[in-house]
């Protein structure tokens, strides 16, 4: 039988790497005889890890290892986090001119009972479009409106989710000549099926008017929409339509259930807005932080003209920064340093951008008195957010511009705020950058075989200068499908390697995070919902077994097998905030086909101290490895926790092909954990 060692012992671990070495070439023979005939497990391989758990070999991981990534892509944001209901609430979807799109609106009635169209009249001054509704029928008279009167109504993103009980606060601005007697209301998809309802009537709103309505819902339906109709003669003005449900986290207007989702795995940092969000297909498109401040009327939204959809920008500047700080995450802001994917500012003019950046930095920093941060307060934040980190630009290494203008950003930045870490688009794990940098971003997309190999990426990167930020992984392609199995333990894998080499690399993040199930712009992704519901990808239940990787305790590991291509492990302490208990865990990615009989050495433990108790094993695995999420099954692969009733310094174990296996061995005991499913972790945020 030939076997190849994969050894994983850290570079400043060279005290214990010889003893490990003739451990493990002993106890690999002793292994093989026991598994075979003490243990009777029919296992096609065999395989030895050596785990040496004194404090000589250990080495902390970063605090920041492990987040998320957020980018408006799949309707991540506009028709998902951020609650707001109305898609197209201020009717400037086709732009800041007229005639505009007003799409997804829609009329009730037929041309002779009305006529809609868009006009220049807003009294806002940076979103002019305004809808025009002019009620041709009456309430009496020889031209009735039909019942319930004419209009137009908004299904929302693809339906909205109106559950009975809940209430919904609806903001919109309304004027006309002459008095207006309107009923709003939400409805089912088709209009019959009537959910809540209020009329709303005025004498006088010749000059615009906020009209704020309570809505309580009578029933349920996730495909409702809002209709805002009228039964009286006349012409009437709509602007900035907003439907906000009442129950959104603190208050701050994301959506609860999938902010639980990512709170959940306690993501250590968050990066936002994108991706190619930032940069634009054009830079007339590209994400511009200061017309996404202040009142949601006020902002102009932008069209996102890389994933083709239009945001009103509820989801800006300020919200990410407070949704990172809901998380208890660091923000990560990447901005757009003039560059876009089809054009670029010469340096030579990049100042203006600078400064541009340089005044976001005070909104996020500075004080209350200050310019920017006297409005970020004025907003409902007195004091400073948390802002550590800043990406110079997105995927732009390659643009001729780009070093030029990262150097005046980075020097403006550093002049002003020393201490801000900044990230450069360039790879340094195997080149060294030409330009000053705290971190350097990584981005990896590729097939399942590719992604689980680059688990030793950077085994020889530059362990002194910037770290990698590795702000984007995941499989792509065939073996992603929609969320597969497959995908999900190629990045498992991957993500061992990056523990194992977190003295390289500081960050790491999924992408993308969100997908809504009716704007596939990219597969896969971790979340996948719609108006009403929301699950799990197996990449999404990956990252909850690396969530407490973050400032835990690296061990020095070595495995050693007969099919080393196809298994991965690592070993880490850490201490559980629920039970004030401490683990070792030991994490192993089966990516072969074969059952694999492990036997787990551990070495180098204080007398007693790993306890015969309170010891889980959880796995990732399913009967076939393109096995998918749904909605219909939405956790058909996704972690299963047991409790592990032999715990010695030498245990034996199988590992089911294509699965990934995480041990948590308890190490001091105050109480004593029980078992979870995968609903278990999802709620114990």
């Amino acid at each position: 039988m030939s076997s190849r060692n994969i050894e994983w012992c850290e570079k400043d671990m060279d005290s214990s790497r010889s003893l490990c070495c003739i451990l493990l070439l002993v106890l690999f023979g002793i292994s093989v005889q026991y598994q075979c005939s003490a243990s009777g497990i029919d296992a096609n391989e065999t395989a030895l890890l050596l785990v040496n758990a004194s404090e000589a070999s250990a080495r902390k991981m970063p605090d920041t290892l492990f987040g998320i990534f957020f980018e408006e892509i799949n309707h991540a944001g506009a028709g998902g986090l951020w609650a707001e209901l109305i898609s197209n609430r201020g009717f400037e979807s086709g732009g800041h001119n007229f005639p505009s799109s007003i799409e997804p609106w829609s009329i009730i009635g037929d041309e002779s009972s009305v006529i809609v169209s868009t006009e220049l009249s807003s009294c806002f001054d940076r979103n002019k479009v305004a809808l025009r509704v002019q009620v041709l029928c009456d309430s009496k008279g020889a031209k009735l409106c039909p019942d319930g009167g004419v209009g137009v109504y908004n299904p929302g993103f693809w339906g909205m989710n109106i559950e009975q009980g809940k209430r919904y606060k609806l903001v919109f601005y309304v004027r006309s000549q002459e008095s207006i007697n309107l009923s709003v209301g939400l409805t089912g998809s088709n209009g019959l099926k009537k959910l809540a309802t209020v009329v709303v009537v005025a004498a006088n709103v010749s000059n615009w008017t906020k009209v704020e309505v309570l809505l309580e819902a009578e029933g349920t339906d996730p495909n409702s929409r809002l209709e805002l109709r009228s039964a009286t003669k006349g012409v009437i003005w709509f602007d900035q339509v907003s439907l906000m449900p009442m129950d959104t986290y603190k208050g701050h207007g994301f959506r609860k259930d999938l902010f639980g989702m990512l709170k959940a795995l306690k993501p250590a940092f968050i990066r936002f807005p994108g991706g190619c969000f930032v940069e634009g297909g054009w830079l007339r498109n590209a994400f511009r932080w200061k017309e996404t401040i202040g009142p949601w009327e006020e902002r102009p939204g932008h069209l996102g003209d890389v994933w083709n959809y239009w945001t009103d920008d509820g989801l800006g500047h300020f919200e990410f920064l407070q949704l990172a700080e809901d998380l208890d995450a660091l923000p990560i802001w990447v901005f757009n340093n003039g560059i876009s994917h089809n054009d670029q500012v010469d340096t030579f003019h990049v100042l203006p951008l600078v400064q541009e950046i340089l005044d976001g930095l005070e909104f996020a920093r500075g004080g209350s008195d200050s310019k920017w941060g006297s409005i970020r307060a004025a907003m409902g934040h007195p004091e400073p957010f948390d802002l550590r980190y800043v990406a110079i630009g997105n995927e732009d290494c390659d643009k001729t511009q780009y070093r030029g203008n990262y150097l005046k950003f980075y020097s403006a930045i550093k002049e002003a705020y020393p201490d801000i870490k900044i990230i450069s688009n360039c790879d340094a794990s195997a080149k060294a950058l030409d330009h000053p940098a705290d971190l350097y971003d990584f981005h990896i997309y590729d097939n399942a075989s590719t992604v689980f190999s680059l688990a030793n990426h950077f085994d020889d990167a530059p362990r002194n200068g910037p770290k990698a930020f590795i702000s984007e992984y995941a499989v792509h392609g065939n073996d992603a499908g929609k969320g597969s199995l497959l995908a999900a333990l190629a990045e498992a894998g991957f993500l061992i390697g990056v523990e194992k080499n977190s003295d390289a690399v500081e960050m790491a993040s999924y992408a993308p995070l969100f997908a809504n199930n009716n704007d596939w712009m990219w597969k896969a992704d971790a979340i996948v919902f719609t108006s009403s519901q929301a699950y799990g990808t197996p990449s999404y239940w990956m990252q909850h077994l690396f969530k407490e990787s973050n400032g835990a305790t690296l061990l020095s590991s070595t495995l050693q097998a007969n099919s080393s291509d196809s298994l991965i492990a690592s070993a880490i302490t850490w201490r559980n905030e629920i039970d004030d208990n401490e683990y070792l865990r030991i994490k192993v990615v089966n990516f072969g086909s074969s059952t694999v009989a492990l036997k787990i050495s551990i070495s180098g433990l204080e007398q007693n101290s790993l306890q015969s108790f309170g010891a889980t094993k959880t796995t990732l695995t399913s009967t076939n490895v393109m096995d998918e999420n749904s909605f219909e099954d939405p956790k058909k692969v996704s972690p299963v926790e047991t409790l592990v009733k032999q715990v010695s310094e030498n245990m034996d174990v199988v590992l089911s092909p294509y699965s990934f296996t995480s041990f948590d061995l308890l190490r001091k005991s105050i109480s004593i954990r029980t078992t979870t499913t995968a609903s278990g972790l999802e709620s114990s945020f």
